[in-house]
């Protein structure tokens, strides 16, 4: 087992707040989705407010913004769930509850085996991946960086645009 695993988050605005008929559907869908992500292989956590999602954690001045953040055992793992399991239907649908994103919206970073992170370590990551792009610190799954003393690991391309 690697010391390290891969933390991960993602944040969209979304077209109305929730409890909308707008994003009715996206709420609808969040128990599935959660519960196909910590089946899949290489889960390892999610972020949980409240109730069993997110949806109640805000990181960020805008009320809007709503963010995921999860840890996996390796960006195979999780690029499997994103982008080769139901989740991708859901994403295939994101621009009818979500905004169109204007700048980066995903970044992932490696952490220690057992750490969770904060949703202030995670806007942390997705501000110096805007600010900085791709770096060691925070990257994406196009430029990705290898854990300490991992061989570099092959880009993912977003499947689902």
């Amino acid at each position: 087992m690697s010391a390290f695993h891969l933390a991960q988050i993602n944040i969209g605005r979304l077209v109305a707040p929730v409890g909308s008929p707008e994003v009715a559907e996206f709420v609808a869908n969040l128990d599935r989705i959660n519960a196909l992500a910590e089946a899949q292989p290489g889960f390892v956590w999610r972020l949980t407010g409240e109730g069993d999602d997110a949806t109640d954690i805000h990181a960020f001045d805008d009320p809007l913004v709503a963010l995921n953040m999860s840890v996996w055992e390796s960006l195979e793992t999780l690029a499997a769930f994103a982008y080769r399991s139901g989740h991708r239907d859901v994403m295939r649908r994101r621009r009818e509850w979500f905004e169109p994103p204007a700048e980066a919206y995903i970044a992932l970073w490696w952490v220690p085996a057992g750490h969770r992170p904060t949703p202030a370590e995670g806007r942390e990551r997705l501000e110096a991946l805007r600010r900085d792009g791709p770096t060691p610190f925070a990257f994406s799954f196009r430029e990705p960086f290898p854990a300490a003393g991992a061989a570099p690991p092959a880009p993912v391309l977003d499947e689902c645009a």
